[in-house]
């Protein structure tokens, strides 16, 4: 048996639902994460912290880590204008302090105005941000400032359940000025390769929940990819996504990072006949036992995403419930 997470020497994960959902650790994930060898950097989205204040926040949760191994969007954000733009130029700064200190660190000068006469915008997510400062953002732009987005997730995950994230912010930026932003954070490739270039990583491997940023920003730089079904993504979503948010190995939480890495992996299963035929995907279970929903759904994708259309699925049987409501078919 070969442990999933012993194939890789550094773990990319996500932070919001997959390590914690707002304030709270995702059940089982301090557990899961204990005692391996591999080298694990915590790669967010979210602009709105200090990776200091990140790697506390993860600390107080139970996990072992310090803000070396924090890679923010905020940061990538901050890269990428630092790599188009000259030394002093002045950053209009949509979002958090943390963002500003981003900025400031690469040797540009963070404002707060449109009146300051900026070269460029970054846009980041607070929760302090408003009305006022997405029009100054607008102003900067219309008036010809470039615009990098750290991040575009619609939405967070919170402890309360989805709220609207900082790519729902970006929207409004965007349907004001018709213009579409560099964007620095996952599925883009500029966060990827930073935490690539920290960690020196030689087989990495990209866990989250989010089939649009994570699995997507893995696919984008040919990383081999887990989707945890532990926050925003559902095992629903993934039979007819299209190539780009395919991952490699699906689980319910990071538990599976301890398991059989067969047991994770999207391919053929023994006792699962699955084909397409007259475009109808069929599945079929002939095992011995009961069938395992999401061992039949790893067989399932295999076949689905074989690039053969089909326009209608159809289970075998009266033993295949589960598999279909997990799927939701």
């Amino acid at each position: 048996m070969t442990v999933l997470r012993d194939l890789h020497d550094v773990l990319l994960l996500d932070l919001d639902g997959t390590v914690y959902a707002g304030k709270d650790p995702i059940p089982g994930a301090v557990e899961a994460l204990s005692g391996g060898s591999e080298k694990q950097y915590f790669v967010t989205n979210n602009a709105s912290r200090a990776p200091e204040d990140v790697a506390e926040h993860l600390r107080g949760l139970g996990f072992d880590t310090t803000a070396e191994f924090v890679v923010t969007s905020s940061e990538a954000g901050a890269r990428v204008l630092a790599g188009k733009l000259d030394q002093g130029s002045r950053v209009l700064v949509v979002g958090t302090d943390a963002l500003a200190n981003e900025i400031t660190k690469v040797g540009l000068v963070p404002v707060r105005s449109a009146d300051d006469d900026p070269v460029a915008v970054v846009q980041g997510h607070s929760v302090d941000t408003g009305w006022k400062m997405l029009a100054e953002a607008v102003l900067a732009i219309r008036a010809g400032a470039l615009w990098v987005a750290t991040n575009i997730d619609a939405t967070l995950p919170t402890e309360r359940g989805l709220v609207l994230g900082n790519g729902s912010m970006v929207a409004a930026v965007r349907n004001a000025t018709e213009i579409e932003p560099i964007v620095a954070g996952k599925p883009a490739a500029p966060i990827m390769h930073d935490a690539i270039e920290r960690s020196g990583a030689r087989s990495a491997l990209v866990v989250g929940d989010r089939l649009d940023t994570d699995i997507a920003g893995a696919n984008e730089i040919d990383l081999p990819s887990l989707l945890v079904l532990t926050g925003v993504s559902t095992a629903a979503e993934l039979l007819r996504a299209p190539r780009r948010l395919q991952p490699t190995h699906i689980g319910a939480d990071l538990g599976v990072l301890n398991e059989d890495e067969t047991a994770s992996r999207v391919g053929s299963k023994t006792g699962w006949t699955v084909g397409i035929e007259n475009e109808v995907l069929s599945v079929q279970y002939s095992g011995d036992g009961a069938p395992d929903a999401f061992e039949g759904a790893l067989a399932t994708l295999h076949v689905a995403w074989s690039g053969s259309a089909f326009s209608d699925v159809r289970f075998e049987g009266d033993r295949l419930g589960d598999l279909r409501s997990l799927l939701g078919c």
